[in-house]
This record gives C-alpha cells, sequence and structure tokens, in this order.
C-alpha cells in the first residue's frame, strides 16, 4: 500500500507518523503542499516533487500553510481532485474547509443540537459595537481562521471595543464575536478517531486562554459517556475522520463547544495522556483504506 503524507518533513508530527507507518511495513514519504503540480489532459492528474500521486491509496493531510486567498483556494481544489481520481484524503477535504472556518464549524455544531456560546458575525462596524453590547460587553473576539489562540483578544470595555473594532476595520476583517464564557481557566480537548473519543486533556491556562502552546498545562481527562457522544457527534458534523474538540467547562455548569480542529496536533495530548494518535491514526487509515 502507498501512502503519503502533506506536510513539513522534519516536524515532530510527520516523524511520529513516518514511525507508526515503519512500524506496520510501509514507508511514508512526506511532500510539501506547496510543491503540489496539477494538471488537465494529462496521464496523471497530480504529481509532487516528481512523483505522480494518482497511484496512492491514501493520502494524510496534516498541514495546510497560510498562503493568499488563490494559493489557498489551489491546495484545496488539488486535494478534491486527487480525492476525485480515488485517493482517500485523510482529513478529507471538505472537512478541512469546514474546520478552519468557525463560524461555519459553529453553525453545523449548533444544528446537531450541542451546546455553543452566543456568537455574532458581522462586516460593519456599527453592527459590531451593537454585537458587544449585546453580547454583554465582555466577549472574545477571534480570526475567523486561526489555531492555537493567535490573534484571540477578549474585550470587555466599551472604549476598548472602540479601538479594537476600528483597528479590525482598516483590514477590512470580519468581526466575529463570542460572548465569554466564565471556565475557570480551563478547557476540555478531547481527541475523536472515528466514531470514537480516543482521549482527551484538561489544559488549565495561565489566563483564560488554555492553549498549551501558550503555556498551558494539561492532565489526563476520563470522559462520561454522554461527553464522548457529543464528541462524536462534533466530528461528524464536520464530515472528518478525525478531529480534536474543543471545549469549555463552564463555571456555571455544563459544557459549551467552540471548536472542531480537522488537522489537530497531539503532542501535548502524548504527554498528557501517554496516547499515542499515530500508532492509532495507522491503524485507522489501513483499515478504512483499499
Amino acid at each position: 500500500m502507498k501512502i503519503a503524507i502533506l506536510g513539513k518533513r522534519e516536524a515532530w508530527y510527520t516523524r511520529a507518523l513516518q514511525r507508526a507507518f515503519s512500524g506496520r511495513g510501509i514507508e511514508a514519504p512526506c511532500f510539501p503542499v506547496t510543491a503540489l503540480l496539477g494538471r488537465i489532459g494529462s496521464e496523471s492528474c497530480m504529481s509532487v516533487s516528481g512523483e505522480s500521486l494518482d497511484d496512492y491509496q491514501a493520502v494524510l493531510v496534516r498541514a495546510i500553510p497560510g498562503g493568499s486567498l488563490e494559493q489557498i483556494i489551489y491546495r484545496m481544489d488539488a486535494l478534491h481532485r486527487l480525492e476525485n481520481a480515488g485517493v482517500r484524503i485523510i482529513n478529507p477535504p471538505e472537512a478541512i474547509e469546514r474546520g478552519v472556518d468557525k463560524y461555519y464549524t459553529l453553525t453545523l455544531m449548533e444544528d446537531q443540537g450541542l451546546p455553543v456560546p452566543r456568537t455574532i458575525v458581522a462586516e460593519r462596524f456599527d453592527d459590531a459595537m451593537a454585537a458587544f453590547e449585546e453580547l454583554g460587553g465582555d466577549v472574545v473576539v477571534k480570526p475567523l481562521f486561526g489555531s492555537e489562540g493567535r490573534g484571540m483578544v477578549r474585550v470587555s470595555e466599551k472604549d476598548m471595543a472602540y479601538r479594537v473594532f476600528r483597528a479590525l476595520e482598516l483590514s477590512r476583517y470580519v468581526y466575529y464575536l463570542q460572548e465569554y464564557v466564565p471556565h475557570g481557566c480551563e478547557d476540555i480537548r478531547v481527541f475523536v478517531v472515528g466514531e470514537a473519543a480516543v482521549a482527551a486533556m484538561t489544559r488549565r491556562g495561565r489566563s483564560w486562554k488554555c492553549n498549551i502552546s501558550n503555556g498551558a498545562g494539561a492532565e489526563p481527562l476520563h470522559l462520561d459517556e454522554k461527553l464522548k457522544e457529543m464528541s462524536v457527534r462534533a466530528v461528524k458534523a464536520l464530515g472528518a475522520d478525525y478531529a480534536g474538540v474543543d471545549i469549555l467547562p463552564m463555571e456555571s455548569g455544563g459544557y459549551s463547544f467552540i471548536e472542531v480542529n480537522t488537522i489537530p496536533g497531539w503532542r501535548g495530548l502524548k504527554r498528557a495522556t501517554g496516547f499515542d494518535a499515530a500508532e492509532c491514526l495507522a491503524d485507522f487509515l489501513l483499515k478504512r483504506t483499499h
């Protein structure tokens, strides 16, 4: 079986996946997404670094680097092209497109009956200021596309909201405002593969941000059956094969689902729980690919 990884060759995640596949007798070369070369009217529809990807049974996507709108659209088009040619893409390009968009992800989870924080998205400054008041004057402003907590800011004063929103207006950003949910400076990351929530951790931050990349600590978490089922439902809503689900345990009780990461990291999860996601993903891919 031929399996390729799209990502950074020297990345920790790439090496972990290659070790897992090598242990199963499969060499999984890694190629950069930026090197994808598409052809129409040719025997090979997609190649990379001089090698055709058409004959690969599966491609595991580990990184979609930032770029211009045209570059991002082309990279996703390339994944769709490979999928249409019969190559199994994990995660599927449609799931990646959904997961990178915080607003669309949240709508899909709400449509599945999952509890999500009140959120307002707008393009106009005046609408953003009105949304700030409607959400109680204490909001988290997020980039529509982003990860690891970068670019998020908590705004709880009207004058600060004015300055932040004016700055966003200058660059023509969309205003993505989410009510601040008191959560005791901790959140939950659930790692879902297929039909199962296979591992989870509680992350405790130094502030309201709980990303490990921002210095949060982590410890293993035993999930009850209800939270497992809800996490799997969130991933299914996006059509993903695997994902990391981020959940806030509300101080008032219950949970608030905030994001689903369709290219999730698991280095912090492994340190906290010992769970080896690379081994799990290798087994999953081999069972689901023919």
